[in-house]
């Protein structure tokens, strides 16, 4: 059947655009009208049965949202924004869907002026004397910069950078457009053709090599005391079921990245927790002691191996399986003896029904061994999480949230000493329950975060976890949250302080004042209490997320527990500081 064109009567490029993206299925773009982009968010004024347009206050609340979309979706995000905000107001978002590999599209301008370009007009960007290069500046953030200096390159760059953003390894895609890109139309004899969106959309990822799998397969039953590391890539290929599925078959405990935490249940007998420098004792132990490591999805940085200490992962010890869509992450971090390339969800469906039928008793002794370290070690048991301390202990602040959020909450985490607290002490209870900006781990990360997952997952409970450093950042994001009645919960740890800088240096430029941020909530329109004793944070978490509207929990915490008293001995002592 032959490919049909893309038009068949003269259109403005500005309608094109947004056509371009509602054909791709894209349901929402976040952002803020500005420069040539008004002429986009004019054109998707055409289709706003197809998309929601989410109005934000800061663009940083648009390249958030943007990125987790992408990251919970498998489609990308897109943020739309004029030129020099969206790279500077928007970073936070692109850096991390850069170093999380979250897909992304940015629709962004040069802000020209034409026939002045030599001139350096009020804004331009386009690298001539007397302004700035966007191109190079979105070229070091992003996996992919196009431009468009004219109406039909306006359309194909749109598609293409569809096609960027999701190929191989995703990542986010830079648009730049020209004042004329988007001033003109596009008639059905333009040349080059264009054709339907659907054409430019990659395909599904090839099913994995069978010979490597059966490899892969042959290790994994052979070994005696083999560990899964789970990493940010499952949760990029939505593949929590097939985690799930292959641990239980293969009998594999599952210790996650910091990156990784949310794509295993944490209350799942194979669960061991996020491994590595913030990690629980039990996570560590049981992969110390491994003779075998299937790593999925992750590029093991050095916080997650605790500065690659050879007691927790050593290759002339263990053997290694690795699991990526990108073949240059395999073998980056330690030489794995088998490499499996392909989308990480279909691998590990792969692997389980290879190893299905010989792989009797081995979920049992894996349960058995871990159990037994969460025994000797210790596992989300802390006794601190009932503690009747005042000003109230952060790991009383998660154990009610752990006992009062319903199983399916999802909480993301903003970045700081709150975020490391929360990795280390917070136990997920359903696959897809906890994110946070690991990549990057920028501050202003946690309430964008929960407003994009509140979208893509309207019937689930989302709650952000901040400091009150990070909540002063982008509190803004509650007023989008009231105009675009987003119904998220903020949980503030006020303990008048940067945490981690206070704690790692001293108290010099780290210091606030006291601020009631409930009280600001309630200026904005949102509910908001302030919780100082530590019997009301219970019900006041459980009339939060009851009453379905913007609420923000002021909480009085102590600066009594530092990221210190957290910190894996394995880390202290292979930290480069130390040498």
């Amino acid at each position: 059947m032959a490919i049909e064109k893309m038009l068949t009567e003269e259109v403005p490029a500005r309608v094109l655009v947004a056509q371009v993206l509602a054909e791709a299925g894209i349901e929402y773009v976040f952002g803020i009208s500005g420069g040539h982009t008004g002429r986009i968010i004019s054109g998707l004024s055409q289709h706003q049965n197809q998309i929601r347009t989410v109005l934000v206050r800061e663009e940083s609340l648009a390249g958030v949202m943007a990125e987790v979309y992408g990251r919970l979706t498998r489609k990308p995000g897109v943020m739309i924004g004029q030129g020099p905000w969206v790279l500077g107001n928007g970073l936070i978002g692109t850096l991390e869907a850069h170093l999380s590999s979250s897909p992304m599209i940015l629709l962004t301008d040069f802000s020209d002026a034409p026939h002045f370009q030599l001139h350096a007009p009020y804004q331009q960007a386009t690298g001539d004397y007397g302004s700035w290069d966007a191109r190079r500046a979105f070229g070091g953030i992003t996996k992919h910069v196009m431009q468009a200096q004219e109406p039909l390159a306006a359309v194909q760059a749109t598609q293409l950078a569809l096609k960027h953003a999701l190929a191989g390894q995703p990542g986010p895609v830079a648009i730049l457009f020209s004042h004329d890109s988007l001033a003109g139309n596009v008639g059905p004899d333009a040349a080059p053709a264009l054709y339907p969106t659907r054409y430019y959309l990659p395909p599904a990822p090839p099913p994995p090599d069978s010979a490597r799998i059966a490899a892969a397969a042959e290790r994994l039953l052979a070994a005696r005391t083999p560990v899964l590391i789970a990493g940010n890539g499952v949760r990029i290929a939505q593949g929590y079921a097939q985690l799930q599925q292959l641990a239980e078959t293969a009998g594999l405990p599952v210790a996650t990245t910091a990156a990784g935490k949310g794509t295993f249940p944490e209350t799942h007998p194979l669960a061991l927790g996020v491994f590595g420098t913030f990690g629980t004792a039990a996570a560590n132990a049981c992969l110390g002691e491994a003779d075998l490591v299937l790593v999925v999805g992750s590029k093991l940085s050095p916080s997650d191996t605790a500065w690659e200490n050879r007691k927790l992962l050593d290759p002339t010890r263990q053997s290694f399986i690795q699991v990526d869509i990108e073949p240059k992450n395999a073998s980056w971090t330690f030489p794995a003896e088998e490499v499996v390339l392909g989308d990480a969800a279909q691998v590990m469906a792969a692997l389980c029904e290879a190893v299905r039928s010989r792989a009797n008793g081995r979920r049992d002794a894996a349960e058995q061994r871990v159990a037994a370290h969460r025994m000797a070690q210790g596992y989300f048991d802390a006794a601190e999480y009932r503690a009747d301390d005042k000003p109230i202990l952060p790991q009383r602040v998660i154990g009610e949230l752990m006992r009062n959020l319903p199983d399916n909450t999802i909480v993301t985490c903003d970045a700081g000493e709150n975020r490391i607290l929360m990795t280390h002490f917070y136990q997920t209870k359903m696959a897809g329950g906890f994110l946070q900006a690991a990549g990057s781990g920028p501050m202003g990360f946690g309430i964008p975060a929960a407003l994009g997952a509140k979208l893509v997952h309207p019937d689930r409970p989302c709650v952000a976890v901040c400091g009150d450093g990070g909540f002063a950042m982008t509190m803004n994001g509650m007023m989008t949250a009231i105009e675009q009645e987003i119904p998220i919960v903020t949980v503030v740890f006020n303990n008048n302080a940067l945490g981690w800088v206070l704690h790692g240096g001293g108290p010099f430029a780290a210091e606030f004042n006291d601020f009631d941020h409930a009280a600001i909530a309630r200026a904005m329109g949102c509910r908001g209490e302030r919780v100082e004793d530590p019997a009301r944070l219970g019900p006041a978490l459980q009339e939060a997320i009851a009453s379905r509207q913007p609420t923000v929990i002021d909480v009085r915490t102590s600066l009594k527990t530092s990221f210190a008293d957290i910190t894996s001995p394995l880390a202290n002592e292979a930290s480069p500081r130390r040498r």
